[in-house]
């Protein structure tokens, strides 16, 4: 079996690949995921399958892709993996693109490199530039398109990596072409064409084919065909599987042919690309082909041709808009059940934090948060917070008005405690007993300050409520320095104390700082008897 070394070596070329073959690379990413799961490797098992999102996504399936995406960010998130969280964000941003989203295309896109650090490899550092650039592109910006292109270019010659650069100078070609600035992009076809003759590279047929839209755009028709011939044929003999590019390559190939009115080869070209279309379900292609044997017949004169073949391309076209609504609904539909079932288990995690009663964080919270702010250091005091004579309320009125009671209290406390400290919380520890806690504050100020908490709740007219039964609350007060030993339990023990002191000095007060007087010892006594 292999080691988890040489899977994540494998997954680093998979995941670093420029071209890929769609099939053959997602069949190879889920063996890649079989032998992370025997190895129990979970970050392995996650990058097997952000590769299976990214193929499936090339492929088309779209949908698919999106329902595995959440699954991935969700664990990259919670493991703080940024490597993993920057590839997630690129593998969104294509899928965004093919629902024709260009604002969370780019959203995602600058994620992708925002997270990028040392722990990135060299081709990630280059190429997700290199694809925020795209983003920005097919979103307008194209001066700072060029910038995050010359960025990329400048890092493909800091790691040594040409054979980026050259895929990059290919998008950015692509991408001067797309926004009309075909003097631009011809430019730097130029110097992509210098590149590949520079490191005797090969060019590939995607590449060729946006060459040849270049110089279509530019009148240059015959220099396009031999460049659309040269893609076929390097299409057949490089073992590229793109399902649609060798239709998309013939379809170009007819474009240029009429353009040169030789109408006889493109009949010839159209002909193949319209057959392969058919053959592999390419609906998206095949309108395009209607529309171009629309052109063809009215470039020989074929007028009434011309007119009925462009009634069945104006029918596809329409129908294929169809599907495609279809399409991103379904995908759509996918993200949102997956974003509904991740908001679904963030809401649960919340309610089983929160007191059903009075909606206050409660006390499994509280051992999640108050360690934390321990150990962060710095000012911090807590408060227990204990209604007086509250079985009273119970006993007198029912245990129905009691509840109303917690409720109010606890609203005055939340409101109160906001004013005083914005990053405080308060919980309820159960029964009539809640715990404020005030980051930032020593216990000297906040002792203050929950003196008017106090007098908020003592002032409130419960009258109609509690039939004239006064409703007032004792308050014990510790801060860090009270402890020799910086412990939740230390702090909440010696809060604990404070609150005995004030109830026991006549209830309605709140009481802070060490005790070193009778009432302390009774205090001890207390517990010890207990």
């Amino acid at each position: 079996m292999i080691d988890a070394q040489r899977l994540s070596a494998a997954l680093t070329e998979l995941e670093d690949r420029y071209l890929w073959d769609a099939g053959a690379s997602l069949e190879l990413s889920i063996a890649y995921e079989e032998q992370a799961l025997e190895l129990g490797d979970e970050r392995l098992v996650t990058r097997a399958r952000l590769c299976q999102a990214n193929m499936l996504n090339r492929k088309g399936e779209v949908a698919a892709a999106a329902r595995q995406i959440w699954k991935i960010h969700k664990w990259a998130t919670d493991h703080d993996d940024t490597v993993v969280q920057a590839r997630t964000h690129l593998v969104w941003a294509n899928i965004h693109r093919h629902l024709g989203d260009a604002a969370q295309s780019l959203e995602h896109s600058v994620l992708a490199v925002e997270l990028l650090d040392d722990n990135a490899t060299p081709h990630m550092q280059v190429w997700h530039r290199a694809k925020l650039a795209d983003a920005l592109g097919r979103s307008g910006s194209m001066e700072a398109a060029r910038l995050r292109y010359a960025q990329a270019e400048e890092l493909t010659i800091e790691f040594g990596l040409p054979n980026l650069l050259l895929g990059m100078l290919n998008n950015y070609a692509y991408t001067e072409y797309a926004y009309g600035e075909n003097a631009r992009a011809q430019a730097v076809a130029q110097r992509l064409q210098e590149v590949a003759e520079r490191h005797d590279f090969e060019l590939d047929p995607a590449t060729l084919d946006t060459i040849s839209a270049i110089e279509i755009e530019n009148g240059d028709y015959l220099s396009a065909e031999q460049t659309l011939r040269e893609a076929v044929r390097r299409h057949a003999t490089g073992g590229y599987e793109d399902a649609d590019a060798l239709a998309e390559y013939m379809l170009s190939l007819a474009r240029a042919q009429r353009f040169l009115r030789a109408t006889d080869r493109a009949q010839v070209s159209l002909d193949a690309s319209r057959t392969l279309c058919v053959e592999r379900g390419l609906g998206d292609v095949l309108v395009r082909v209607h529309q171009e044997q629309s052109e063809l017949h009215a470039a020989r004169g074929e007028f009434a041709e011309a007119f009925a073949v462009h009634k069945v391309f104006f029918a596809a076209h329409n129908a294929l808009h169809s599907q495609q609504r279809e399409a991103q609904a379904r995908t759509r539909q996918a993200m949102f059940e997956t974003t509904e079932a991740r908001q679904e288990a963030a809401r649960f995690r919340e309610q089983a934090r929160r007191d059903p009663l009075t909606g206050l964080r409660n006390r499994r919270y509280l051992d999640e948060q108050l360690p934390d702010l321990i150990e962060a250091g710095g000012s911090l005091t807590v408060a227990i917070v204990d209604l007086d004579h509250f079985k009273r309320i119970n006993d007198q009125l029912s245990h129905d008005v009691g509840d109303q009671v917690l409720v109010l209290v606890a609203k005055l406390l939340e409101t109160e405690l906001a004013a005083v400290c914005a990053d405080g919380f308060v919980a309820r520890m159960g029964g009539e007993e809640f715990l404020a806690v005030l980051p930032g504050l020593g216990a000297g100020e906040a002792t203050g300050q929950l003196d008017g908490v106090r007098r908020a709740i003592s002032g409130y007219d419960w009258a109609e409520l509690t039939q004239g039964l006064p409703v007032t609350v004792s308050i014990g007060v510790a801060d860090l320095g009270d402890v020799l030993m910086p412990t939740q339990a230390n702090l909440l023990s010696s809060a604990d104390r404070n609150l005995y002191v004030a109830k026991h000095a006549g209830r309605d007060q709140v009481v802070s700082g060490p005790q070193r007087d009778a009432c302390d010892r009774s205090y001890r006594d207390s517990v010890s008897a207990a």
